[in-house]
């Protein structure tokens, strides 16, 4: 059984004890949180797919740890000008681990 989810803009295909990395949600370390953005869910050959979201359908996870990614570099360089920038972005995220698909 797995399920489509978005959330963050993104959309993931989860199963029952995955563990991932999404963006940032609310919530401390320990606690479960309750996606509702659930966009197909299959179980066999029994496949339902929403319009967008399905209605009663839902993701549990429970938030592992909370984090920030790698360092993305961007630099900006304009040659025979004089003109360089620099900058360095680092992207928050939230592991969890699915503990149940509600269909």
């Amino acid at each position: 059984m797995y399920a489509v989810i978005a959330t963050g803009g993104k959309q993931y295909k989860v199963t029952k004890g995955e563990t991932l990395r999404v963006e940032k949600l609310a919530g401390d370390e320990g606690s479960t949180v309750k996606l509702d953005n659930v966009l197909m869910v299959a179980d066999g050959d029994k496949v339902s797919v929403g319009t967008p979201m399905l209605d009663k359908a839902s993701v549990t996870a429970k938030i592992m740890a909370h984090g920030r990614g790698k360092k993305v570099e961007i630099i900006k360089f304009r040659r025979r000008k004089h003109s360089r920038s620099q900058a360095g972005h680092r992207q928050s995220y939230t592991e969890i681990e699915v503990t149940d698909i509600k269909a």
